[in-house]
């Protein structure tokens, strides 16, 4: 089951005595947790029926008699168990679980991984609950889930401002969320967001930013790459090298596998686990620079990560640092 079907559930009042959340992406696990917590309940039924407990600070008897409860002037009573992962005797719910009060909806947020989906606890959760395991995103999917998102908010947004806006932030959908939200807000209603409001609001040029100084490099467009490298040496917040670096190598490491894969452009994607949007940079920079090029460009930029923090490196800046890995990457 997928986070929002369980939201949809619950708006459509379809309720289950227990939900169990758990896995690694921490996102869909707040996104359900925040619903329950502020949503399930009417306002004015909050102060006798909704109870958060945290894993580090509970234990299981204090859980089990929270749940046995029963609601006060209501059809039901809320009870959400957060950081579940911290509790001790976590093990020791089996018993509340294997014979729930129908009153209560208990909420259950496990992160950082799964229970052993062997244990007799795993087992009573998929026979008595709702069990949502959540997984961390590919970078290839993370364009189409924010397209997804903000349809799901009534707008709609361009390829390109997706692409930079999960270029600049990574794959942390909690911030991506926030500055879409932060977008919503600005923006009138119906607009499609394109670079100009990721720039505006977010604060991430269009023009001066790693995915561009990608391209550029990958295209081997020397005045353009200068052009961006001076403006992140003049603005070190914009880009800083710790970010700028690994994400070069990210990309010139997938430009080396193309010279092993066979096929067309979709399966070229599949196997660089890329969006098909970024095919064509990957193998126009193969083309450039061919399988000698690439593997050179991968070792200069492992070896200027090192010394962007302090390894073999006697001090020179960020900015004459790149400048100088440019120079090297693209001769």
């Amino acid at each position: 089951m997928e986070y929002q079907d369980i939201i949809k559930d619950w708006k459509q009042q379809k309720f289950k005595s227990l939900y169990w959340l758990e896995g690694e992406e921490d996102f869909f696990i707040d996104q359900v947790t925040a619903y329950a917590e502020h949503q399930l309940l009417p306002e004015a039924e909050r102060g006798f029926n909704l109870t958060v407990l945290y894993g580090k600070d509970t234990d299981w008897s204090t859980v089990v008699n929270a749940c046995r409860r029963y609601p006060m002037f209501a059809e039901r009573q809320v009870v959400i168990l957060k950081e579940a992962q911290a509790m001790k005797d976590l093990l020791k719910l089996e018993a509340y679980i294997d014979n729930p009060l129908s009153s209560t909806i208990f909420v259950v947020a496990h992160k950082q991984g799964k229970i052993d989906g062997r244990s007799k606890l795993a087992k009573l959760i998929k026979e008595k609950g709702v069990l949502l395991s959540t997984k961390k995103l590919y970078d290839n999917q993370l364009p189409a889930w924010v397209e997804a998102y903000v349809s799901g908010q009534g707008l709609a947004i361009s390829q390109k401002a997706a692409i930079l806006l999960v270029d600049h932030i990574g794959n942390d959908l909690s911030r991506i969320a926030n500055e879409i939200d932060k977008l919503l807000v600005n923006l009138p209603a119906q607009k499609k967001i394109d670079e100009g409001d990721i720039e505006k609001y977010v604060g991430i040029s269009k023009e001066y930013n790693v995915f561009e100084l990608q391209n550029a490099l990958g295209q081997k467009d020397t005045s353009k790459v200068y052009r961006i490298i001076a403006y992140f040496a003049a603005n070190p917040k914009a880009a800083p090298i710790q970010m700028t670096l690994p994400a070069l190598y990210n990309f010139f490491a997938k430009v080396n596998l193309i010279f092993s894969v066979k096929g067309n452009e979709k399966e070229v994607a599949s196997t660089l686990g890329v969006h098909p949007f970024f095919v064509k940079d990957y193998m126009n920079a193969a083309r450039q620079y061919g399988p000698e090029g690439t593997e050179k460009a991968v070792l200069l930029l492992h070896q200027y990560n090192l010394r962007s923090i302090g390894v073999n490196d006697s001090g020179v800046e960020d900015g004459e640092l790149l400048k100088e890995l440019m120079y090297k990457i693209m001769n």
